[in-house]
């Protein structure tokens, strides 16, 4: 059985590696930001501590075998519950909060290390998850996002929108589109229009009175302007 001094030294230190990880999701303003993240962490810990020696009355009591890691891995498929609340399909082919998700589940493994006393590889996890999340968050914008779509996408009720009144607000402003894509949104009797536009034709000073425009044409539902 360790010492109370130890019990303490693994939680707080699984609680600050929690809120470094949590913190640069706190940044970006996720769900799950930096409270989470270290409750999250601490309670990880917690479990593992007492997987490894809360059932030490009875461990040498007869016709009683005790597993120390099954309490403990149970800890990576439950946190799935939780990653699963932080992923938003906003609509199709657009997710987010996989990489929170991720992040939490990174940080479930960091608390039981931490409270299985193996500080160093909780250390270092913590480090590399840091850099990934906030160092190569910028590279990838740079060099992965160049092809990613640019333009408006718009929710329609079915067969009550004119085209060509669109089709006329883009005149207006002189933006040029290279493609139309009309297919049916997740909601019954709406339809779900993407046009990529080409973002030299773009005037970005103007996207809220085009917001505007776009959202006065009868039947439209939603406007949303993507620009990368």
């Amino acid at each position: 059985m360790i010492s109370l001094q130890e019990i303490a030294i693994r939680l707080a230190i699984a609680a600050v590696l929690g809120a470094i990880i949590g913190s640069e999701r706190q940044r970006h303003e996720w769900a799950a930001g930096l409270r989470t993240h270290m409750v999250v962490c601490v309670g990880s810990a917690l479990i593992m501590l007492v997987s490894m020696f809360g059932f030490h009355d009875v461990v040498n009591h007869p016709g009683i075998v005790l597993d120390p890691s099954r309490v403990a891995a149970q800890v990576i498929s439950g946190i799935g519950f939780l990653g699963a609340g932080t992923i938003l399909f906003l609509r199709r082919e657009v997710v987010r909060g996989l990489t929170t998700a991720a992040g939490l589940w990174t940080v479930a493994a960091v608390g039981l290390a931490a409270g299985g006393g193996l500080y160093f590889a909780a250390c270092i996890t913590t480090a590399i998850v840091f850099i990934i999340l906030a160092a190569l968050k910028p590279l990838e914008t740079k060099f992965f996002n160049k092809n990613k779509f640019s333009g408006v996408t718009m929710i329609l009720e079915r067969k009550q929108v004119s085209l060509e009144s669109i089709e006329e607000v883009f005149k207006t402003h002189k933006i040029k589109y290279t493609e139309i894509n009309l297919q049916p949104s997740l909601e019954e009797d709406l339809d779900e229009i993407r046009i990529t536009v080409q973002k030299v034709s773009l005037d970005k000073n103007n996207l809220l009175i085009i917001l505007e425009e776009l959202r006065k044409i009868k039947g439209v539902r939603e406007v949303n302007f993507t620009v990368n």
